[in-house]
């Protein structure tokens, strides 16, 4: 294959992987912040500073003496003390423990079975907690849109209620345990090739094959000699 060919293909290859990665990365993050001084864990790791990036899969835990807020456009969203949740991007998996949520966005929470979603697309405020299997919810601006996987029915803002996790037992007959406990740390996971600091090793390791490549190819080391 030929110098100039070569170069046309990796600016190609370049121009679509490079727009897709940093594309990928803003739509699945958010700020994170924690308040009280307190601590708290993002996949298992302690978050060592007051702010840091969240993405969509992580899995954050709050101490009894902190509260963290994640914040993206159009949205706040609060976790309480004492709370093990997965943020989901449009959406925020309680594990145990509490959230507020404040959106504009149609930022949904869910809590086993139990599915809440902001009714329309304006302001809406709402608190949601699961303990101990049973789940609170509380429509503070704004009608809610409350789901079990088998009916809806909606809340209307002022009013709040409170609903079973889940709506399946087991065989013994006694509710089905699809929590966590909550206390310990959860084991460090999460999707580290969507962080943006593997997709900056990732991308320099092809702009360094590359450069690599075309000097080899400008400046051969040996020439053929008949």
């Amino acid at each position: 294959m030929g110098r100039s060919a070569f170069r046309g293909l990796v600016s190609c290859v370049l121009m679509v992987l490079f727009p897709g990665s940093l594309f990928a990365a803003d739509s699945n993050a958010a700020m994170l912040y924690i308040n009280n001084n307190g601590a708290a864990w993002v996949n298992g790791a302690h978050v060592p500073r007051a702010s840091s990036a969240i993405f969509s899969g992580d899995l954050l835990q709050t101490r009894s003496d902190s509260v963290a807020n994640i914040n993206e456009s159009g949205s706040s969203i609060t976790v309480l003390a004492d709370s093990l949740v997965q943020f989901q991007g449009s959406s925020v998996d309680i594990q145990h423990g509490g959230i507020t949520v404040s959106t504009s966005k149609g930022i949904a929470a869910t809590a086993g079975d139990i599915k809440i979603t902001p009714a329309s697309n304006t302001w809406t405020e709402f608190n949601v907690t699961d303990v101990d299997g049973t789940v609170r919810i509380a429509a503070r601006k704004g009608d809610l849109s409350i789901s079990d996987g088998k009916d809806v029915v909606t809340l209307a803002q002022g009013q709040d209620t409170t609903r079973d996790e889940s709506s399946g037992t087991a065989s013994n007959g006694k509710k089905k345990n699809k929590r966590r406990a909550a206390g310990a740390a959860p084991a460090a996971g999460g999707g580290i090739m969507n962080s943006p600091l593997a997709i900056g090793l990732g991308a320099g390791a092809i702009v360094g094959l590359t450069t690599w490549v075309l000097v080899k190819n400008d400046n051969p080391a040996s020439p053929t000699r008949p």
